[in-house]
């Protein structure tokens, strides 16, 4: 099987129709009609037959589209994939974020005032193996002791964003279960973070009242500072709540902290850029962060 058969078998499939995917791959209909009779031939089985003026794929043909597709689309992938590893090896600093993104993009800003020669590229995906820095975020006590110098962790605490109204006003902390009946802006569940959080209620006896939710976590961080119900709040990879109608409570029980954890790859021959980034970035954590988390201080209570 060649590989232009296969495609020229994925679009008449697609059509169900020859002269229109002729026009479309550009190619006599004669040509495209052979090149499906020789697949066909090769693989003893009939992919197609007639039907009125048309045709109709039979049961092998449907076989073989729904298993090839997958393999096409992946192999289309690969000029990029090999892009980005070409970006690896240049002036180029690859990061896969799957948490704090606000912080990471704030912290780039600052860095790039300072190097303009050097560029960024953003991903987020978390079977990615493609990076040269990887921003993830755990339960704090999933985290390994033994950190070397390719990996930094911090811990941070999470609040609980609630109304400014006469119900919560009064309240510095709160109980978790105290909340269970209130309607949560949350995450997609694909998200690391909504990951933790749900594990959080469930360690609280519940399970969250999702009334809106994205994977944008500045659309979620949106809807919780304009009161549109209560949410999950990072300390400080989140940034500043400026919202008169929010308030942050600290969540006494259990105990809400996440680790982010940095993680260094060492894909260059000259990793010199990508080590001066890493060093930036986990000082501007630091300096971000308040001194019970870069500490890593944990509280008593927590998920386990």
């Amino acid at each position: 099987m060649e590989l232009q058969q296969l495609r020229y078998f994925l679009e008449v499939a697609n059509s169900q129709h020859v002269t229109q995917s002729a026009q479309k791959l550009h190619v006599a209909q004669p040509a495209l009609t052979q090149a499906i009779h020789r697949l066909e031939r090769e693989l003893g089985v009939p992919l197609f037959l007639p039907k009125g003026r048309g045709i109709v794929s039979t049961e092998f043909g449907k076989y073989l589209q729904g298993r090839l597709e997958p393999i096409l689309r992946e192999l289309d992938s690969l000029p990029d994939q090999l892009q980005t590893m070409a970006a690896l090896a240049c002036d180029t600093i690859h990061l896969n974020v799957l948490a704090a993104s606000t912080l990471i993009t704030e912290a780039i800003i600052e860095y790039r005032n300072e190097h303009q020669q050097l560029r960024f590229q953003l991903t987020q995906n978390e079977e990615s193996e493609l990076y040269d820095i990887a921003v993830s975020t755990k339960l704090f006590y999933q985290t390994s002791a033994e950190k070397g110098d390719d990996e930094y962790v911090c811990t941070e605490r999470i609040f609980l964003a609630v109304p400014n109204n006469e119900k919560y006003r009064a309240m510095k902390h709160i109980r978790l279960s105290d909340v269970q009946h209130e309607g949560f802006i949350s995450l997609l569940g694909s998200r690391q973070m909504r990951w933790i959080c749900d594990k959080f209620c469930q360690h609280a006896g519940f399970r969250p009242k999702i009334i809106f939710e994205s994977d944008n976590p500045a659309a979620v961080r949106n809807m919780i500072a304009a009161n549109m119900g209560i949410g999950f709040w990072p300390e400080f990879s989140w940034g500043r709540l400026d919202n008169d109608h929010v308030l942050l409570l600290e969540i006494e029980e259990p105990v809400c902290q996440r680790d982010l954890v940095f993680t260094l790859k060492h894909n260059k021959p000259n990793s010199a850029n990508v080590l001066d980034f890493f060093h930036f970035l986990k000082g501007y954590c630091q300096s971000a962060a308040p001194a019970s988390a870069r500490s890593g201080e944990t509280g008593k209570g927590g998920v386990h």
